[in-house]
Parts: structure tokens; sequence; C-alpha cells
């Protein structure tokens, strides 16, 4: 038996399109049977590597009893988060608003039938736990309540929609340099000492808060920075987090050592993750930061790409069962280290040294987890190649292999910045780009996401625009070629006709338009990447963004003062705006030489020096010429204000 979602192309919707329950795709025939039948909405949105999503479709989606209560007096809808994030940031704002706490996924909202939102939860489980009730008990009492009464459902879902976007007067306060200590002190606080990271179990990644942290101890030189960096890297590649064996991270840590992760391994985390080990490589030449960066390239290149694009995510459970394509068994796993030629006796203190035991780690067996550096276990190499042999023999944990523009924008602006590092990955990143342009913008239309070998029908949203352009500026400073920095621009000037009305930046428009948020979540935000890019723009180029960069700063500016720790990429780019106009304000800008041999531009605002006698002072807006082609006399020293 199949529902609606046979013909759909996601790979989410697909894994639900056999389900007892009578799904439907997001869309006008749905929203108009449900109006028809009066019959109340149940919206589930999740995506094809959510493990509780997996968890709730095999406990109450599969079960005949749920389906034919949600069949009987529902009208059921799934949604792809992956492939319509528009739909999804509008129903994560109503359950924020209803339940007073940021959501996850599965979400599921009920609706009235146009559309007002009456009850909204996450996972839900099949019988009664965790102080929750059972999904059919709920159902019941929902249903029985629409069938009696279901204006005060409605009044309910009304007072939702009122609220969701209150008139209030914007809070502002004046932006200061000081933004920079308080994100520090801030940083210092929740930072967890013994194992890295900050905060509590469950443990993520945040790239951006060790982004932004790195560039203030280039600003700073403060030691308990670059102590908080190397501590949380180094714990993050010892644990479950990193995946020794074929290289990649998964997506969190449900435990604070980083030891037992949620499996699944997403295209922004990779990406993302490889440049912030690049740049710490940079920073501090430890060059297990660099192996690290470049297994976790390869990663994506061998197992999570095709003809040069990024597949979006792959599952963190095979056959059912979390994690299963991972861990080891302990008797397997001496007898591959045996086979492989690590001698017998050796063989039991190598698995140790992996924390693979008799009792395991996790659920009996072992995640591999060591609590030293690589080089320091004999036969380390060895060890792993006969893991990755045993891996061969299990199935892939399963691949969403949608082409998602922003997220493959930020792996192809890794792959243009390990270039400066390793030249070969610079043909790849151009090979890259040309791709992902070729597929996702047509006539002159951006989109957000590739699915199959379908057309794309969903228009770009303002995260597709602001990661791309940022991409096609690393491809501008990788290469000098001026194609790039020219389509920067105008993929930038369309985002703003588009994104930009009254100082206020949104994510999406039209049926589900929301506010472009500034908290970076699971990656930064749409809107500091945004202001990250039109801030390079306005020194790579003559246009001037200028105002633009401020009135979007002023506009969030109480709460980036107040607790920029939430806002990493926001707080950088208030930084570097500051320090711009501390820059411009002290200096007098003089640069009367032909520009036409200058060929790469630093961000941010940096005092340059020269030691002809021709007298330059500083660049363009406060900017630093990095490269000159033409005076091989002059020495450029870089000196952060």
């Amino acid at each position: 038996m199949s529902n609606h979602l046979k013909s759909e192309a996601s790979a989410y919707l697909q894994q639900h399109a056999n389900n007892p329950v009578d799904w439907y795709p997001w869309g006008e025939k749905a929203l108009q049977i449900a109006k028809d039948q009066n019959k109340p909405i149940f919206v589930s949105i999740g995506y094809s590597s959510c493990h509780w999503c997996h968890v709730m479709e095999h406990e109450s989606f599969e079960n005949e009893n749920i389906a034919k209560l949600l069949n009987e007096h529902f009208i059921s809808i799934k949604v792809d988060k992956e492939e319509r994030p528009d739909i999804d940031k509008y129903f994560q704002e109503v359950y924020t608003l209803m339940n007073g706490r940021g959501g996850g996924w599965p979400t599921s909202i009920f609706l009235t039938p146009d559309m007002k939102p009456f009850y909204s939860a996450t996972y839900i489980p099949s019988t009664p736990k965790y102080g929750m009730m059972a999904f059919d008990e709920l159902l019941n009492a929902i249903a029985q309540k629409y069938a009696k009464d279901p204006s005060l459902l409605t009044q309910k879902g009304s007072e939702v929609l009122e609220f969701l976007k209150p008139k209030r007067k914007v809070e502002a306060t004046k932006l200061d340099i000081g933004i920079m200590d308080r994100y520090i002190s801030q940083a210092k606080s929740l930072f967890d000492k013994q194992y890295g990271g900050f905060g509590n179990a469950p443990k993520f990644p945040q790239v951006s808060t060790y982004m932004t942290l790195i560039d203030f101890y280039k600003m700073t030189n403060d030691k308990e920075i670059l102590q908080i960096i190397e501590t949380s890297l180094d714990s993050m590649i010892r644990g479950g987090l990193y995946d020794r064996v074929d290289g990649g991270f998964c997506r969190y840590s449900t435990d604070e050592r980083w030891l037992v992760p949620h499996f699944e391994k997403m295209t922004y985390d990779n990406a993302l993750l490889a440049e912030l080990y690049l740049k710490a490589y940079v920073l501090t030449q430890n060059n297990t930061y660099k192996v690290i960066a470049l297994e976790t390239i390869e990663f994506m290149r061998e197992y999570m790409s095709e003809d040069g694009l990024f597949y979006a995510a792959s599952d963190a459970d095979t056959g059912g069962l979390e994690g299963e394509y991972f861990i080891y068994d302990y008797n397997e796993t001496i007898e591959a280290f045996i086979k492989i030629g690590i001698p017998a006796k050796d063989a039991t203190t190598t698995a140790a040294m992996l924390d693979i035991t008799k009792s395991g780690n996790f659920e009996g067996k072992s995640i591999v987890n060591i609590a030293c550096d690589a080089d320091e276990i004999q036969y380390y190499d060895l060890s792993i190649a006969a893991l990755k042999e045993t891996r061969t023999k299990r199935e892939y944990p399963f691949r969403d292999t949608k082409i998602i523009t922003a997220w493959n924008a930020m792996m192809i602006k890794t792959l243009f910045y390990a270039s400066k590092i390793e030249p070969k990955y610079l043909d790849i990143a151009k090979n890259s780009i040309s791709k992902l342009l070729d597929k996702l913008y047509i006539d002159g239309v951006l989109y957000h996401a590739l699915i199959g070998n379908n057309a794309p029908n969903v228009e770009a949203f303002l995260e597709d625009y602001a990661y791309l352009a940022q991409a096609l500026i690393e491809a501008h400073q990788s290469t000098f070629d001026k194609k790039y920095l020219e389509l920067a621009i105008t993929l930038s000037n369309k985002a703003i006709r588009k994104f930009y009305t009254h100082h206020e930046w949104n994510f999406a428009i039209g049926e589900f338009a929301t506010k472009a948020e500034t908290y970076d979540s699971s990656y930064p935000s749409s809107l500091g990447i945004m202001l990250d890019v039109l801030g390079k723009l306005d020194i790579l180029s003559d246009l001037d963004y200028g105002d633009i960069i401020f009135a979007s700063l002023e506009r969030h500016s109480h709460s980036l003062m107040r607790q920029p720790i939430s806002s990493p990429c926001m707080s950088n780019v208030v930084s570097r705006y500051l320090k711009g106009v501390i820059a411009l304000k002290s200096t007098k800008i003089n640069l009367e030489k032909n520009h036409d041999s200058i060929v790469s531009l630093s961000f941010p605002y940096l005092l340059l020096e020269a030691s002809d006698d021709e007298g330059w002072s500083l660049c363009k807006k406060g900017a630093c010429f990095a490269h000159t082609k033409s005076f091989n006399d002059i020495n450029l020293h870089i000196e952060s204000l």
C-alpha cells in the first residue's frame, strides 16, 4: 500500500511512502481536502537522516492503529525540512512560541483546516513515557475536542498567529568594540575545561563559535582563547564524533566526552569543520589539524559526492539499528587485527588503545575512541585499515543525495581555502562551483535544491544566496578571476532586492515568510553570512554597502550586545565593522597608484605599511592589499588595529 508520497522526489518523503498513514505532501490539494472534509491537519516535519524521525516512524507511522486514527480524523502532511526550510522555520517559530523553548525533529504540529496551529510537539512516543501521553491517546483527545468544540481550537490558533508576528518597537543600543570582550568572557564562562566544548551534553561542534574565537585571538593574543580552541578541537577528534575509520564528523555528541554521537553525517558540519581545522592548522601549525581536515574533505569526496557536487547527509541507522555500521565487536576486531598483520600479542593492546573492549562503550560494542595522539599507537595505521576492511562487509548507511545550494557552497568554499594549503584542491573546487552554478543557477534564477533528476522548482532562500556569494568571494581570492567576484556582486544585489525591506532581512518570502535569524544554530546564520559578504564586497568593489550593513547591525544591536555568544557570526561582523570605522576615522586614505596589478584583498580592516618611497599609507576603506605583482621590492607589513 502506498499513499500520496509515492511520486515525491524527496528521499525523506519516499521513506514514508509505504506507511499505512495516508500522507500528503505539502500543497494546495491537501489543504483543500482538509477544508472540504472539515478535518484538522497534522503536519510532521523531519529529514531523511534524522534518528528520532526514524524512531517515530517505526513506533507510530507504521502502527496500523495509529494510522487508522490519523486517516479517520486528520489530514496528514509530511514535510522534508531540507527541501522546504521555509515551512520548517515557520513552524519552528510556532513551536517555540507555544512551548517556550526551541524545538527539534521530528516536529509535530496540529492545525485547524484554515491553518491555525493549536498544538505542537517534537517526538511523540507510541506509549506513555518521558512524561508524555501516548500518541494514540493524544490523537483521540484532539479528535474528540475538535468534534465537540472546534471554535475553541480555532481561537487558540488565532491567538498563536497573533503573537507570532507581534507589533513591537525594535530595541536598539549602541554598538561598541566591547562586544569582543563580552563575547570572550561568555565563551570562557561556558567552556568545559575537562572535555572541551561548551556546556553539558548533548554537545554540538558549534563551529562558528570557534571561528570567531580564532579571529578574536588574532586581535588579542589572549592565550586562554587559544587554550579553549585547542582543547575543544583535540577533544572532538578523540571520541566518536569524528569517525577515525572513514573520516568525517557525525552530527553531535550525546554525552559530554564526545564519545557517543548520533551517527548521521551532514554536509554542512563536515564542510565547516574541515575549514575550522584548516584555520586552526594555519594558526597553530599543529599538523594533526591539517590531517583531520584533509581526511574530512576526502571522506566527503569519496562517500558523499557525485559529479563534483555533495549529498545532503548520510543516515545514523543501518537496518533499523543506530550506529550499526560504525561500531565494533571485540572478537571480530582482534581477528581483523591479526589477519592484517598485527602480532597476536599486540592485537589486544592495540584494541585497548582504541577503546575496543569486551564490555564495549556503546550497547555492548565499541566506538573507536583514543585518549592519546594517533602517532602514540604503534599499529595505528594497520588497525584503522583493518577496521575499514571490516566495514566493507557491512551495509553503508542510507545517503540522501539531494544537492542543497547553501550546503554545497560551504563545501566549495572549504575546497578553495584548502587549495591554499594543498594546491590539488583548486581544480576540484573550480569544477564543483561550475557544476553547482550549472545545475542550480538557471537563466538568472537561483534555486535551493536539486533532487534526483528532477528540475529544481523551489527558488533559493537567503542562506543560499549568502553562502554561495561567500564561496564565490573565496573563489576570487584563490584564483584572482574577476568572474567570481562579479557573480558574487550580482547575487548579493539580488538578495538585497528580494529579502531586504525596511532595514529587515527575511529568510524566506511568500507563503511562509520568516525573518532571517541572527542566532547561529546548526550553522552560521544566513544574516550573519550575508553581512559578512557585503562587508567584503564593500572593500573588493566600488559599491558601497555600508548603510545596509550598519542598519542591519543596528536593528539587532540590543541582542548582539547583550548576548554575543549566541550569535558568533554576527558578533564577528560587528567587531570587524567597528574596527573599520576606527581605521577610517584615524587614518588618511592616500593611495594614488594604478590598482591594476592588485590581485588580492584581505578583510577585516587593517593598516598597511610599505617600505618603498612612494608613500603608501592605507588601502581603500581601510582594507589591506595582501599581494602585489608589479612592485617586487615592496615589503608589506600588516598590523591589526
